[in-house]
């Protein structure tokens, strides 16, 4: 399993980062305790979720993990690519444990979730991804929710915010503010970081396609990136392959190859979302209570300790450096990813006083 590394390194912070508080959460531990740990103490302590459930919400029949009481504080967990809803496996039971009810299911094209209709195009355009999850609360019934993510989840997590604050009471974003610019992404950035793209680009031809449609090519790919992005993640084989077990869902290799494509101007989106994809062009700002994180070891994270999009943010506000970790945070890091969670929650609290 994963190996279990100091917790120090997990939660240590760099210059101008937010103190990372643990104390006075069962389960979760103080901040002293956490500094003298050996590892973050709940990384790999879970392999899977009980039961899955399924639901219809708007275009698709959604499959989802859900953990702690019905009636608690809804808080929604958004995986990217190429994970599933097991970068939560440590996570969810945290706040489950806090009194929280933790949504966390699988985005379309993945595990369990599919397609109500044959005729649906296989869109991966991020307003659709972001109408997903609107849905998802309208079918379970959710007015308002924590909503937390990374990679495209965090993407998802930002549009919701942005443009349907009200059904966002705080936000999580591994990353800050990641809403595509289709314009700006038309523009040539520094080699080093053209290098860690090497994957969208290779998505954009037809042999990337075919590679993902392929399932050895697609493992191995996949497990591949898992490798780079975070280098000082121990995970074992066997976490890879319950994660990768979400990729053979039939509509994978499409769903994946369109996000890429379309964020490069390379494949077309649908004019149904049109109007949201204009808003989403303005960089909307969010006005929820937001914790950013970034991770110091995923090649993705920009310098600046959050500069680069603070500007986007303008209610209450907190970043936080997350040292040694790589770009699943949730799953390297459970334990302070569900810390955001419960502080973002209470940043809300605090501003509605």
């Amino acid at each position: 399993m994963i190996d279990r590394r100091g917790f120090g390194k997990v939660l240590g912070l760099t210059t101008g980062a937010a103190t990372v508080s643990l104390t006075g959460l069962p389960g979760l531990p103080g901040a002293q305790t956490a500094a003298a740990a050996t590892g973050d103490t709940a990384a790999g302590g879970h392999t899977g979720f009980p039961r899955l459930k399924r639901i219809r919400a708007g275009l698709l029949d959604v499959g989802y993990a859900e953990l702690g009481p019905v009636h608690g504080p809804a808080v929604i967990c958004l995986h990217g690519w190429p994970y599933d809803i097991h970068s939560y496996v440590d996570v969810a039971p945290l706040l489950a444990e806090q009194g929280y009810r933790v949504i966390v299911p699988y985005l379309r094209g993945h595990g369990t979730t599919r397609f109500l209709s044959a005729r649906t195009f296989r869109n991966a355009q991020q307003s659709a991804i972001a109408l997903d999850v609107i849905a998802l609360m309208d079918a379970l019934k959710i007015e308002r929710a924590v909503l937390a993510g990374f990679d495209w989840g965090s993407r998802t997590a930002d549009i919701v915010a942005a443009l349907w604050p009200e059904r966002c009471t705080a936000l999580v974003s591994v990353s800050g503010y990641l809403v595509t610019d289709r314009e700006a992404q038309r523009a040539p950035i520094a080699p080093q970081a053209e290098h860690n793209w090497w994957y969208q680009y290779y998505f954009a031809t037809e042999r990337g396609r075919r590679a993902m449609e392929d399932p050895d090519l697609r493992h191995d790919l996949t497990r591949f990136v898992w490798d780079t992005v975070s280098p000082t993640w121990d995970f074992d084989d066997a976490t890879f392959e319950r994660t990768a077990a979400a990729f053979d869902n039939p509509d994978y290799a499409a769903v994946v190859v369109h996000n890429y494509r379309w964020r490069l101007g390379l494949a077309d989106g649908e004019r149904r979302y049109d109007g949201l994809e204009q808003r989403l062009a303005g960089r909307p700002t969010i006005g929820v209570p937001t914790i950013t994180l970034d991770p110091e070891r995923d090649p993705f994270t920009a310098p600046g300790g959050g500069s680069a999009y603070r500007d986007r943010f303008t209610g209450a506000y907190e970043h936080r450096t997350l040292t040694g970790v790589g770009h699943n945070v949730p799953q390297e890091a459970p334990t302070a990813f569900a810390r955001a969670v419960v502080d973002a929650d209470r940043l809300r609290q605090v501003s509605s006083r």
